[in-house]
């Protein structure tokens, strides 16, 4: 009974947050008042939360709340500000620098948990069937190879770029509901981690490297289908 009323609750909180056009970092209403909304119990509704947090689609915090995305590491405000004058070619570069040097460290230092981690944020982005639940899975991926670095300063500026990566303001629109079945991205994490799993340095920051430059390419392709959009909007008003 217990395990039908989690799942249901699950089911209501997951449909909810799909419904709700939350920017990155809203806020959820109250425990109490979204338990209400939902029509489920407050501690069925915690043990959902306890899920898609594990997922990274919310984070919470004593005191605060419950707010949308991964759980924030620098003032809201900044990076809001970093968001609003950050270019996504920026946020690219920025990776392309500073991720491969991720792997390449944690090709030497991560452990089996460590491992074990990424098989199975992988696992999830391969069976993930909408985008939202993609990204969330697709985010841990990045995150648990920045953790195996076990470099406190590096998680600390991985989590940095991360929250201005994941800002509203450079997201682009998608065509489908989720991920077809050919995404490339899934393919490309599996090489990283079979670099880091046979403690290939060069390999896994190669592997990272190849994977940021086909993000970037969607991201450029994806950019010049909306502006291409955006200039016949324009015309047939003109018109």
């Amino acid at each position: 009974m217990n395990q039908t009323r989690n799942k249901q609750a699950l089911d209501r909180l997951r449909s909810y947050l799909k419904n709700n056009n939350f920017a990155l970092n809203d806020r959820l209403p109250p425990e109490r008042t979204l338990a209400e909304e939902l029509g489920v119990t407050r501690s069925t509704l915690r043990n959902a939360l306890d899920v898609i947090e594990g997922e990274g689609q919310v984070w919470r915090q004593v005191g605060r709340g419950t707010f949308i995305g991964a759980r924030a590491v620098i003032n809201l405000s900044e990076v809001q500000y970093l968001s609003s004058i950050t270019r996504p070619d920026e946020i690219s570069d920025a990776r392309s620098i500073i991720e491969p040097e991720l792997a390449r460290l944690a090709a030497l230092n991560s452990d089996s948990r460590d491992l074990r981690e990424l098989r199975h944020c992988n696992r999830r982005c391969r069976s993930a069937r909408d985008w939202q639940l993609f990204e969330a899975w697709d985010n841990r991926f990045h995150y648990a190879i920045a953790v195996a670095t076990k470099n406190k300063l590096l998680i600390t500026v991985f989590e940095t770029l991360n929250a201005v990566r994941r800002s509203p303001v450079w997201k682009t629109a998608r065509e489908t509901v989720g991920p077809p079945k050919d995404y490339p991205t899934t393919d490309q994490h599996d090489a990283i981690y079979e670099a880091l799993k046979a403690r290939d340095p060069d390999g896994a920051a190669d592997a990272m490297r190849a994977h940021l430059g086909s993000v970037r390419n969607r991201l450029i392709r994806a950019t010049e289908t909306e502006d291409g959009k955006s200039k016949t909007k324009s015309r047939n008003k003109r018109d």
